[in-house]
């Protein structure tokens, strides 16, 4: 038998999911999180479940695991001291920046712009120049750049960045001067600008890169600690990484580069739910991951979620490849408030947070959630997971009548409704994001929900949005760690080369595209997939002439073989022009980037089918309960999802319970039972 070990590791709970690949028999586990080390989280969840398998940890093939460590390190500001080496001329090139400020026209006058990850104080010019057009302009003052390196050590940096003017198109000034580092910084890791970021626009690459030096040395020893723990118990299986483009990189490639870690979480979801997906038969949906502070949601098209160039994380948006997440403040734990100024009801985006949390958790809290207003509606039991979990009913009552009060409506119930519509909307606004403003009708896609709070409301969101079905999978609080365990290894080469489409030939573009393939499989057979085994995915960043940006374009490998290389990406790029925003120029169309992702194959998991029965659910019928909905109580089943077989059809008003999460049925709808095990919900 093998196994594969799926870690997901959130801000409250680590969850650990064991999968037998031959069977598809899952193992789960879910363990209080340790933020001081992550590994000690980790590594008692994978204890927990090896222990509930009954297997030796030594069985353990593979353990893939979803991270936190990089985009907390952004988001607590508790990175290393970085140290940058720019070109003589372009020290403030971090504090210069771009001119965009969030917010509306006033947004300046009250934006506090963040600090840059390297200080100016750590930032030192070197003389010595490459061109545009490779050539080198200025030759290297050795003398003048190791002086600067030692008045860096002096300055006690963590990391050190070289970003050097035009590396993307010839990067040997920064090699020269990052060997001259490791002479005058040793020790000390060193991130060059044309490595992580081959690409041109200066500003980017170096604040990507920085980023990349930020995070590296707490990426480092986490991955480090954990791979040497996990010996140490016994498994010798490879520790990968996800990624945040939903891929896998072995633990020894993230350490070197962790900017590409920063979405890994968020990035799990959303490849877990890919895998649901297809056993339902769906390959085009939104995923929607609600937690208990914010909602994720992403668009997949033909099975592969949308990838985008920008990974943002609080106020630090990277050119990194991602999946194309949009968050919302916007959870179980959001606080409903009511401005004394407007009177109008507010949802979020402040928290309860884990500790006191909602009001009905019994924890201190008194400000009304959004959980507490599903407790007030009936919507969530009294008792949870088999009455592990009890909700204070009446605390949660009092938060909410708190907002009844303020407005002056007639009950708590009403209050909880407006509540509930409120937070959906909110959500829904996010999902237009990743659907209409892309050029996408929701309409044409099912809709994942998933994360401990998601299947509650996502019978909702899926009326809001005219998505069908919606898809709730098996263990939706877990869907992270499938994420982990049904993916695959990937590595991505880019180069800049900028050429109008008069000025370049297919040939050109087709070699230039099979070196960056090249390069890419190489890496990826050094981490053991074989040339045979692997799959290339190729994308050019095109524009008109005269545009200040670009669109990825995904250019089939058809057309590359045929070699009507241009012919094929007009095409493409007219098509993506034209749904984006509903226009095409007559520019000529010019060639910025090119990209090649090579991924090795998914793994052969197999999923176990559930026992058929009939379409009544009458056997996991729990109790029947009072529930507000359409604003009078009505009669609802409560349902324990365990019992419930494939062909089963609860049809709502019902509340279905399961030990981490628990899915509305509104009425005039119906969640149908697939033999997969997921819960297909429609309208009646």
């Amino acid at each position: 038998m093998r196994y594969r070990l799926g870690v997901d590791v959130g801000g409250t709970f680590t969850d650990v999911l064991l999968l037998e690949e031959t069977s598809g028999t899952t193992f789960r586990a879910k363990t209080p999180s340790t933020p001081a080390d992550q590994s000690i989280g980790v590594l008692n969840g994978v204890t927990k479940v090896c222990a509930e398998a009954g297997i030796n940890l030594s069985k353990v093939g593979q353990v893939l695991h979803g991270t936190t460590v990089a985009t907390n390190a952004i988001l607590q500001n508790k990175g290393a001291k970085v140290g940058l080496v720019t070109t003589d001329g372009f020290r403030q090139v971090l504090q210069i920046a771009r001119s965009f400020v969030p917010g509306g026209l006033a947004g300046w006058i009250i934006w506090p712009k963040p600090e840059p990850l390297a200080k100016l104080e750590d930032t030192v010019e070197v003389i010595g120049r490459i061109g545009a057009d490779a050539s080198e302009v200025t030759a290297l003052d050795e003398d003048q750049a190791r002086a600067a390196l030692r008045s860096l050590a002096g300055n006690g940096i963590e990391a050190l960045t070289i970003s050097l003017i035009n590396s993307y198109a010839n990067n040997a000034h920064e090699k020269q001067v990052a060997a001259w580092a490791e002479e005058e910084l040793p020790g000390i890791p060193v991130s060059i600008s044309s490595h992580v970021l081959p690409e041109m626009r200066e500003y980017e690459r170096t604040l990507t890169t920085v980023a990349n030096s930020y995070v590296q040395p707490e990426v480092s020893r986490y991955v480090r600690n954990l791979d040497n723990s996990l010996r140490e118990k016994g498994i010798e299986a490879p520790l990968s990484i996800l990624r945040s483009d939903g891929g896998l990189v072995q633990s020894a490639k993230a350490a070197e580069d962790p900017v590409s870690l920063l979405l890994s979480g968020p990035a799990g979801g959303v490849t877990g739910a890919v895998w649901f997906a297809e056993q339902a038969g769906f390959t085009d949906f939104l995923t929607f991951d609600m937690g208990g502070t914010s909602t994720d949601v992403a668009l997949v098209l033909k099975g592969e979620p949308r990838i985008g160039r920008e990974t943002k994380v609080g106020d630090l948006s990277v050119r990194a490849t991602s999946v194309d997440v949009r968050t919302v403040g916007a959870g179980g734990g959001s606080i409903a408030h009511v401005p004394e100024l407007t009177k109008a009801l507010r949802v979020g985006p402040q928290s309860a947070g884990a500790d006191p949390g909602p009001a009905a958790y019994g924890a201190g809290g008194t400000e009304p959630t959004v959980t507490d207003a599903n407790v007030v509606l009936g919507y969530l039991p009294s008792e949870l997971a088999g009455g592990e979990v009890s909700l204070d009913v009446e605390a949660g009552r009092t938060a909410v009548a708190t907002v009844a009060d303020a407005m002056g409506l007639a009950s708590p119930e009403v209050a909880a409704a407006g509540i509930v519509d409120i937070v959906n909307e909110n959500m829904f606004g996010a999902l237009r994001l990743v659907s209409v403003q892309q050029g996408f009708d929701p309409r044409d896609f099912a809709l994942v929900s998933f994360g401990g709070a998601g299947p509650l409301h996502a019978n909702a969101l899926g009326k809001l949005t005219g998505s069908w079905p919606v898809i709730v999978p098996p263990s939706p609080g877990v869907l992270c760690a499938y994420g982990d365990a049904t993916t695959c290894l990937r590595d991505e080469s880019a180069r800049t080369l900028i050429r109008a489409f008069s000025e370049t030939t297919d040939s050109e573009l087709c070699t230039a595209l099979a070196e960056l393939a090249e390069s890419a499989a190489g890496r990826l057979a050094a981490e053991g997939v074989p040339a045979e085994q692997q799959t290339a995915k190729y994308q050019v960043d095109l524009r008109y002439h005269g545009q200040g940006f670009e669109i990825p374009v995904d250019l089939d490998p058809a057309v590359l073989e045929s070699g009507e290389v241009l012919a094929g990406l007009g095409e493409a790029f007219d098509a993506e022009h034209q749904r984006l925003f509903s226009f095409l120029l007559k520019n000529e169309r010019e060639v910025i980037n090119l990209r090649v992702t090579v991924s090795g194959p998914r793994p052969e998991v197999a999923w176990k089918e559930l026992a058929q029965g009939n379409a009544d659910p009458a056997a996991a019928l729990v109790k029947t309960t009072e529930v507000w909905m359409d604003g009078a109580y009505v009669s609802a089943g409560i349902y324990d999802r365990s019992k419930l077989l494939a062909g089963n059809v609860v049809t709502g008003p019902a509340v279905i319970t399961e030990m981490d999460s628990t899915t509305l049925v509104l009425s005039g709808h119906a969640a149908t039972v697939h033999t997969s095990a997921s819960l297909l919900i429609r309208p009646v």
